[in-house]
């Protein structure tokens, strides 16, 4: 093998390095000209394994010749630094450069005069170089294109830009090489499916895994004592005294929470019990500022600081130095998620990665001995790829004509040659070069909607430089998520919710909000104005931390760590501990095997509570819970409010639900799933806040320009109002179309709900009366009660019904 790169094989030997048996693969599969994936676990050296047989291949004199593709602005700096390291050691001639939203004018002025041998950058960067004259000058001596962390973008829009942008670039250079660098995802096959196309050839394409897995120790901090009746959040601040020796004794800590809010009030806290923290300890996340955030990054980085607090952002990850020591407050609900968390420490090849889990509350103590059975049995979720995202689609054909225009003809090759769009029916494809002329059916009437014109030799191209430049500015799948601000009808300001909890509200139903029991009259824009209702029954708000729901493998392990509870041969620590509350929940009720369903009944002051254990997850459980509560009301007239966590949902009605008559009925069947879905939630609402982001990322609204953007609310109404308009006189429309799909698919998760509903098909499902709440029942009657809190704390509530209860 050294034969084959004598250079990369001397520098590592310099380094004191020797090239893993998985990293000498890729370089033999690179040099034979073969497409794939290098899945390898984090600090493996998975990066020099692509970076340094592109590098080699590259030559000075020819301009742009690979392209690298990262998801993350901060890890452009270090992919940048690794190319430039490697390209000195191996004595080679080679520029490297960067060009990401971060990059200044000065150096993307350079750049177009010549552009680096490599270049690091992001998928909305590289559609705008697709979207520059004469990008086939730029792209002619193009050989490689890799993509970084795969397993990030895969299952978001995003990934569908880089599909579009690679189907580009292989009809201008068909022998491109095309290589991704993932973590371990469920499905790694079809993510390599999704990046190569599925009309690529079995014998040039090879999935290239590490042998070594990442060793990931999981250590739960374990409480004092076990509260027999738990509820969310009564440990976590609590265990604060356990945590701070810990990141005292480590040079550097990352402590990650789930919540925005959960982390700001860890760092207070860190802060009060620790005062010599000051200076040296900073926070992360999503709405503090772009610069502070760019400014805790690096100063991570250099080690000036000795412990970060930090949420997970999804959309827009952060790549953090390597550190020692990775706390874990709460579940992060997922496999896949809890790994990469825990890799960020013992960050060399074959270091061992450790990772401390703090409980929030008691029964959070299973999941974490879940997780340590999922990571054994290497159980991770899959990423599922968008399909057939029609706002993504037009926005790359504008780019095109923005650039140097397209036949048609020859791009819809290219584009059926995509996973995504490998479906694409001749109409559909006539819908959207009509929607990029001139907005379609119902929006030909409106000139901002006549942006691309047809030449004499039938070229597709943007002549007028005002639709050019606001294209350019808009380009990107990420659409900010909006809040809703609650109002009274008659003025008066409350606060804001999360709109995708808003969303699902029709106007007359009652919710708890700031301590009031608040009526929905209307929506208005991004505004919801309320009444005070008499009502006693009123859903819970979803937080933030509702947007992390329990993964389906989570849910798989979870049900099978429950079972293993009851059994006194378990070796989890964890579960040893809550014997206690096992106990106690078989003596009020059962604990189910994986071959039950168990639901509870009680009677309490407020009315008849039913809850219900699929243990699927929060997401699932709040279409569960609204499809149960709309086919009970077939058979009888019933008012219900719904609670719900990740372990089950509960119904609470003014009396009593025939629960025997309805699983008599098949009440869990799939028959007319999907429209039953539709009349138990708000749809067109739902499909309605889904099409804004569809809207802003096809071009039907504008968001403005730097500095000058459109507010929220303006959005809200503008998209709003062509939503109302495609829904009333257009139905067929296919970006309307598309926001009804992914509100089933991804809101609501139809798929896992269709499949939650065939394994209770399979159970026995087991009906407990009982006279007092269960350890599983008590913390979904909590957070209920949550937002209809008074004058005293909830604290001290939860107390008083311990008492009662206990």
């Amino acid at each position: 093998m050294a034969e084959l790169y004598p250079q990369a094989h001397a520098w590592f030997e310099q380094s004191g390095w020797e090239a893993a048996a998985f990293q000498e693969a890729a370089w033999r599969a690179y040099a034979e000209g073969k497409c794939g994936i290098v899945n390898a676990p984090t600090g493996s050296g998975k990066t020099y394994s692509l970076l340094i047989p592109s590098l080699l291949r590259s030559n000075s004199k020819k301009g742009l010749q690979c392209i690298w593709i990262t998801p993350i602005r901060a890890l452009a700096k270090e992919i940048r630094q690794s190319a430039e390291r490697a390209a000195e050691g191996m004595g080679l001639d080679i520029s490297v450069g960067a060009r990401t939203g971060d990059t200044s004018s000065a150096e993307r002025a350079k750049q177009k005069r010549q552009m680096p041998n490599l270049l690091i950058t992001t998928p909305e960067s590289l559609h705008l170089l697709l979207a520059s004259k004469q990008n086939d000058r730029l792209f002619k001596n193009l050989h490689s294109l890799i993509v970084d962390e795969w397993h990030e973008l895969m299952g978001s829009k995003r990934a569908v830009q880089i599909e579009l942008a690679l189907s580009r670039l292989r009809g201008m250079n068909p022998q491109l090489q095309t290589w991704g660098i993932s973590a371990t995802i469920g499905n790694m096959e079809e993510a390599m499916d999704v990046l190569l196309g599925p009309q690529f050839p079995e014998a040039q394409k090879t999935l290239i895994r590490s042998a070594s897995r990442k060793k990931i120790e999981v250590e739960s901090i374990l409480p004092d004592s076990v509260e027999v009746l738990p509820w969310a959040g009564h440990l976590g601040i609590k265990m604060l005294e356990k945590v701070i020796p810990i990141i005292e004794q480590s040079e550097s800590t990352l402590i990650f929470t789930n919540t925005r809010s959960q982390s700001e009030i860890w760092y207070q806290r860190i802060l009060d019990q620790a005062p010599q923290m000051a200076g040296i300890m900073a926070m992360h996340h999503g709405s503090i500022s772009k610069e502070l955030r760019n400014w805790v990054e690096d100063a991570l980085y250099t080690g000036q600081l000795k412990a970060v607090v930090c949420t997970s952002s999804l959309d827009l990850g952060v790549d953090f130095r390597p550190v020692d020591t990775i706390i874990q407050v709460g579940s992060p609900k997922g496999v896949a998620r809890f790994m990469q968390r825990a890799g960020r420490s013992g960050h060399q090849p074959g270091a061992t990665s450790k990772i401390f889990f703090v409980p929030t509350h008691t029964l959070e103590l299973v999941e974490a001995a879940a997780l340590r059975e999922a990571i054994k049995q290497e159980m991770v979720e899959n990423r599922m790829p968008y399909l057939r995202s029609f706002d993504v689609l037009v926005q790359y054909l504008v780019s095109l004509a923005v650039g140097d225009g397209f036949h048609p003809d020859e791009i819809l090759a290219e584009v059926r040659a995509t996973f995504s769009y490998q479906d694409l029916r001749d109409d559909e494809w006539q819908w959207c070069l009509a929607f990029i002329r001139n907005g379609g059916q119902s929006l030909e009437s409106y000139d901002e909607y006549h942006k691309v014109e047809v030449e004499e030799d039938g070229l597709y191209k943007v002549n007028r430089r005002r639709t050019a430049m606001r294209h350019r500015m808009s380009i990107g799948t990420i659409v900010g998520d909006g809040v809703v601000i609650i109002k009274f009808e008659s003025g008066g300001y409350l606060g804001t919710i999360e709109e995708y909890f808003v969303s699902r509200l029709k106007p007359g139903d009652v919710f708890w909000f700031a301590g009031k029991n608040l009526e929905l009259v209307r929506f208005k824009g991004m505004d919801a104005q309320v009444k005070l209702s008499r009502r006693k029954n009123g859903q819970v708000p979803s937080w933030q931390g509702g947007r992390m729901p329990l993964s389906a493998q989570m849910g798989q392990v979870l049900r099978q760590k429950l079972e293993e509870g009851q059994q006194q041969t378990t070796q989890d620590p964890e579960l040893k501990l809550i014997k206690p509350l096992w106990d106690f929940q078989e003596e009020r009720s059962i604990i189910p095997n994986r071959a039950q369903l168990l639901i509870e009944r009680i009677k309490s002051k407020e009315g008849h509570h039913l809850f219900v254990y699929p243990f699927e997850g929060r997401a699932v459980h709040e279409g569960l819970s609204a499809l149960l509560a709309y086919r009970l009301s077939l058979m009888e007239p019933i008012s219900a409010s719904i609670a719900m966590n990740d372990y089950g949902f509960e119904l609470l009605s003014d009396k009593p639900l025939a629960i025997e008559e309805a699983i008599d009925s098949d009440i869990f069947s799939t028959v007319d799933l999907r429209e039953d879905i539709m009349h138990s939630i708000n749809a067109i609402e739902l499909a309605g806040r889904r099409f804004r982001d569809i809207a802003v990322i096809s071009g039907l609204v504008y968001r403005g320009y730097p500095g000058e953007q459109v507010k929220e609310k303006h959005l809200q109404s503008h998209s709003s109002l062509i939503f109302k308009v495609l829904n009333d006189y257009e139905p067929d429309n296919l970006l309307l179309q598309q926001a009804y799909e992914e509100a089933l698919e991804f809101q609501l998760e139809e798929g896992r709900m269709r499949m939650a509903l065939e394994r209770i098909a399979e159970q026995e499902i087991v009906i407990c009366d009982l006279d007092k709440p269960s350890p599983f029942c008590f913390p979904i009657m909590v957070d209920r009660l949550r937002e209809q809190m008074t004058n005293e704390s909830l604290e001290d509530r939860v107390k008083k019904m311990q008492v009662d209860w206990g």
